[in-house]
């Protein structure tokens, strides 16, 4: 009786006391042709969708998952949604039981709880392929304050008149459901222009940043533009006369 109620309470605390759930079929079918059009999978994320409550969207394809790594605050419920791009494969967190196998046209799912940080091996227990031994990834789970679910992306001039603004289209995106104080600084030449900004829970903030090109002078400055721990960088060339490059183009366009 004894050994029978101790393997009861060990099969009970292994599903269910490690906040593991086990892999259920009531998610919809997906076409593995038709990833990229879905708003799910098209972009493999993590995402807030509560307080300590995360998703993460992850594609399995020969020979690698996406994304990799994935990353996850401590103290967190995480639910992983996977789908595979083309043949059957696994997604296995290496020292827990969450396991579930991925086949094309269907999406898995299943939710464990990470309580402190830590790192586990994300493996393929499926054959795949000629390279299913080298098909792994990582999963990080970070202290609270050191995750977040910022994007930056800059779309700036490559090449501007001298005497012109050059501009800086910047895009900050906020993925958790806190506001977000930080501030944009843009770096180029000698020049520096910083902006505070504070971008709302699951929400994006957008500026235009300008310099004067006659502050550069002529020639190629590298720019950096810096949030937080985020960095996007480029080069900007400033010429004596944009517009005499044009006329030049069309004049040869007359001869001929």
């Amino acid at each position: 009786m004894v050994l029978i109620v101790g393997i009861i309470a060990t099969i009970t605390y292994g599903t269910v006391g490690l906040g593991i759930a086990m892999v259920d079929d009531e998610e919809d079918t997906i076409s593995p042709s038709e990833l990229d059009e879905d708003e799910r999978f098209s972009d493999p994320r993590v995402e807030q969708v509560g307080e300590n409550e995360y998703e993460a969207y992850v594609v399995a394809q020969t020979f690698i998952y996406q994304p990799d790594p994935i990353e996850v605050p401590e103290d967190s419920e995480v639910t992983f949604y996977v789908t595979s791009r083309d043949v059957i494969h696994s997604f296995s967190l290496v020292g827990t039981n969450v396991n579930t196998m991925v086949v094309p046209g269907e999406v898995s799912s299943v939710t464990a709880e990470f309580d402190e940080p830590a790192e586990y091996g994300v493996i393929c227990n499926e054959y795949c392929g000629s390279g299913h031994h080298d098909m792994e990834g990582m999963l990080y789970v970070v202290p609270e304050d050191e995750f977040d679910l910022t994007e930056l992306s800059v779309t700036a001039d490559d090449e501007v008149e001298l005497g012109d603004d050059a501009t800086f289209d910047v895009t900050v995106e906020n993925g958790q459901l806190d506001d977000l104080e930080t501030a944009i600084e843009l770096e180029v030449g000698d020049e520096t222009i910083e902006e505070d900004v504070t971008v709302p829970g699951d929400d994006t903030y957008e500026t235009t940043l300008t310099v004067d090109s006659t502050d550069l002078g002529e020639g190629d400055h590298d720019w950096t533009v810096t949030v937080d721990d985020h960095t996007e960088s480029g080069t900007l060339s400033v010429v004596e006369d944009l517009e005499d490059d044009e006329d030049d183009e069309d004049g040869g366009d007359d001869d001929e």
